[in-house]
């Protein structure tokens, strides 16, 4: 049939992301990768933690760190994400997660969310006095002293985990391990709805639109 040259033929502009969907360079250029932590509540069933993860990362997005334990209801736990991913990504992620039935809930902290992690480094022990007293300047507890090695524990936020590492550093760390970031929401502001101990006997039920585990108040049973 008749029709125009291939080089005369309309070419759609832009690629296409590792699923296959086109994207248009203008408007992926319009949404900067920013960290965000989400919080979901789950139900211990076996393979909970990797299915998860394995959700996010088959997507290919970037976790920075990931947490879970036990909560205050009996076969619940909570799982924390730090991601570092554009708006639209951080709303996928919220979406896809809402839909394993495992997720009792899941939504974003706000910037004001309570967080901390638990670090562990093993230093030289060539100077114990330095190194007791960098412990003591960042609040943390020396678990172990040997002749050769230190090792310390420290908490707290993020920034603060940071400046103790730097600060350890001159005397040569050996080794070290992070937890990652926990949060919970500051206040009386439920971090995610499913953990009130007044309805922790209730039945389970499963958000069914991830526009319901919007941060609501908590109010005393």
């Amino acid at each position: 049939m008749p029709g125009p040259a291939p080089e005369e033929r309309p070419h759609p502009e832009g690629r296409r992301n590792s699923q296959g969907i086109r994207i248009d360079p203008a408007v992926e250029a319009e949404h900067e990768p920013r960290r965000a932590t989400i919080s979901a509540l789950v139900e211990d069933e076996p393979g909970v933690l990797s299915r998860v993860s394995g959700l996010v990362s088959r997507r290919q997005f970037n976790i920075e760190s990931l947490t879970v334990g036990p909560t205050t209801v009996e076969g619940h736990s909570r799982i924390t994400m730090v991601v570092e991913e554009s708006d639209p990504g951080i709303d996928q992620i919220e979406k896809q997660l809402a839909k394993l039935k495992p997720v009792i809930s899941v939504g974003e902290l706000h910037d004001d969310a309570v967080s901390a992690e638990l670090v562990l480094l093993k230093v030289r022990g060539e100077e114990p006095d330095k190194v007791h007293a960098i412990t003591e300047m960042y609040g943390g507890q020396t678990l172990d002293a040997g002749p050769r090695t230190i090792t310390v524990q420290l908490t707290g936020d993020e920034r603060k985990i940071d400046d103790a590492i730097d600060a350890f550093e001159q005397f040569g760390i050996i080794e070290i391990a992070r937890t990652g970031q926990t949060a919970l929401s500051r206040g009386d502001t439920q971090t995610v709805p499913g953990e009130e101990p007044g309805t922790s006997g209730e039945p389970t039920s499963h958000a069914t639109d991830v526009g319901e585990t919007t941060q609501q108040p908590y109010h005393d049973p």
